[in-house]
């Protein structure tokens, strides 16, 4: 039951983007479809749980007082090897979600797991965290996609589903990732209060 308690925080209780309020910039940055939301999240999941394994297994092993550098360096090889993966296999998510890739070497989801979790837990449970936490990201980051798609170009991945006419331009911008992203937090915490 612990176990599954582990993996089931980072998607519900501390949910990253809509509780936690971590990774705004890539948040607020590629959300504008729900394909760069999921594409985005998976790649982070993916630096999460490998990271968080690897951090856990060498916890006793790096010095404190290189901890932090350490902890860059596994997230940065990590982040490199996704980097390329999408770059070869999905180049149109790579060049759609562009410098946020690279930049999940300093998202702070990824190396606060590392600092509060994974540096302390065993492998197991800090691999369940990593992959709690990422597949939390990227189902916020796919139904910030998904809202702004279907508001500002009447489509969901791509499909058309909502006549030309009632699109509203203002989702696709910039200001609509902060409104969605606002009635989502708003909606999240109202119905945590309900469960209480």
């Amino acid at each position: 039951m612990k176990k599954l308690k582990i993996f089931l925080n980072g998607i519900i209780k501390e949910n990253p983007t809509f509780v936690l309020v971590l990774g705004m910039c890539p948040t607020l940055g590629v959300t504008t479809s729900a394909f760069n939301g999921f594409g985005m999240g998976l790649a982070t999941t993916f630096v999460l749980l490998m990271s968080n394994i690897l951090i856990s297994l060498l916890k006793n092993v790096i010095p404190d007082k290189v901890r932090i550098p350490a902890f860059i360096v596994v997230i940065a090889t990590f982040v490199s090897m996704i980097d390329l993966l999408i770059q070869g296999f999905v180049p149109a998510l790579g060049e759609s979600l562009g410098l946020f890739i690279p930049l999940i070497v300093v998202n702070c989801i990824v190396l606060g797991r590392a600092e509060a979790f994974a540096s302390k837990s065993s492998v197991l449970d800090s691999a369940l965290d990593g992959l709690g936490m990422g597949l939390g990201f990227t189902l916020s980051l796919t139904i910030i996609g998904a809202v702004r798609e279907i508001l500002g170009a009447g489509a969901i991945f791509g499909c058309q589903i909502l006549p030309e006419t009632y699109n509203i331009l203002i989702f696709v911008l910039a200001p609509g990732a902060f409104i969605v992203l606002g009635l989502l937090m708003a909606l999240v915490r109202s119905l945590q209060k309900t469960d209480k």
